[in-house]
């Protein structure tokens, strides 16, 4: 069974902890010390994430990508922006070979700048 919604709910809660008390609510802590504290934990999550799947542990990899996502939900919060917007993102690339978009983003016709 799926629950695409998940993912919302997760990003409402995150943007309500954003109000709370630091000593309170993790988020509101990470959000508190910034920018540089959650793209540490990004790149930890994302360690974590290819360790996991170094050593083959499918339940671990279920894990840390979990704590991936989280974290990159925070920092979205971070910079006031939502899921949604990436998910547009996502849209608006769906049916766009990757190596069709990494050429028109050179070619600068495409903003985006993942890859």
């Amino acid at each position: 069974m799926t629950d695409p919604d998940i993912l919302f709910r997760l990003a409402e809660t995150i943007e309500a902890r954003k109000q709370s008390d630091p000593h309170a609510s993790y988020v509101a802590k990470l959000l508190h010390e910034g920018q540089d504290k959650i793209l540490k934990k990004i790149a930890e999550e994302s360690a974590e994430v290819l360790l996991a799947s170094k050593d083959g542990d499918s339940a671990h990899v279920v894990c840390e990508t979990a704590d991936l996502w989280f974290h990159c939900l925070v920092l979205l919060a971070h910079h006031n922006l939502k899921l949604e917007d990436v998910l547009d993102e996502l849209r608006r690339r769906e049916g766009v070979s990757g190596i069709d978009e990494k050429a028109a983003r050179k070619a600068g016709g495409i903003t985006g700048q993942a890859g």
